[in-house]
């Protein structure tokens, strides 16, 4: 039973990270990491895809610019395998629902079996060894994961992994309260209601130990989305202490 972890600390805490970092999508990461550094030149939390959606393509300019920023204090976290979810279909038309249109099938770790979520884990692992990269913590491909998968998770020494709405410190089993700042960049709607339930959310942590505001590729190509995200960034750096994922872990060890 994981416990919640709700005492104040002062100052609160602020992880920004930066999802869905593969060759593909590298154009939009860059796009976001030079969004965020015209605020502030805060450490980011990078969520890499090892293989993304069966691409074993590799780009130089990726992995150089990735291993300057572990060196200024940066962290690369490992989100999946493939990014894909090739699972087989449960959990009800709810759950086809979430994960075909909703998610647009990356819930790669919502169905699998324990022993597929180890492989690919281990697949994960391998990859950023091979790359003399550490890997602290495991956040599933739109934050989706079940009940085999969170068995695999918990056989590896991750410090922390993250749902949507918590932030799961794995030794001690404990959890934060933390809904994720994210926008809906995939329909008009979601660009438009998003970032006033982003602002929402984060008024309504106001006195929460940590507010976590997510990026993904696909918000760069949204000038109105990234300027929203520069300013509530600038907001919560106002009152709170920017860390990647892993020192906030740490931090509760």
């Amino acid at each position: 039973m994981l416990n919640d972890l709700s005492e104040p600390s002062d100052p609160g805490s602020l992880c920004v990270s930066i999802h869905d970092v593969a060759p593909d999508t590298w154009a939009e990461c860059e796009l976001l990491l030079h969004a965020v550094r015209a605020v502030a030149d805060i450490p980011l939390t990078w969520l890499v895809i090892p293989h993304y959606r069966g691409s074993g393509a590799r780009s130089h300019q990726l992995e150089s610019t990735l291993g300057r920023m572990l060196d200024h204090g940066h962290e690369l976290a490992l989100h999946g395998y493939t990014h894909t979810d090739d699972g087989p279909a449960r959990g009800g038309p709810f759950g086809a629902l979430v994960r075909t249109v909703y998610t647009q099938g990356e819930g790669e770790f919502a169905a699998i079996s324990e022993q597929e979520a180890r492989r690919r884990i281990e697949l994960g692992l391998e990859w950023f060894r091979d790359r003399g990269w550490p890997v602290s913590g495991f956040v599933a491909p739109a934050w989706l994961i079940g009940p085999k998968a969170w068995q695999a998770v918990h056989a590896f020494p991750f410090l922390y992994t993250t749902t949507f709405t918590h932030f799961h410190l794995l030794a001690q089993r404990r959890r934060v309260f933390s809904p994720s700042l994210v926008y809906a960049a995939r329909n008009k709607g979601g660009r438009a209601l998003s970032p006033v339930a982003a602002s929402t959310v984060a008024c309504l942590l106001e006195h929460s130990p940590l507010v976590r505001f997510s990026l993904h590729p696909r918000d760069a190509h949204y000038p109105a989305l990234v300027l929203h995200a520069q300013r509530l960034i600038a907001q919560l750096l106002d009152s709170r202490m920017p860390l990647t994922k892993a020192a906030f872990a740490q931090a509760y060890q």
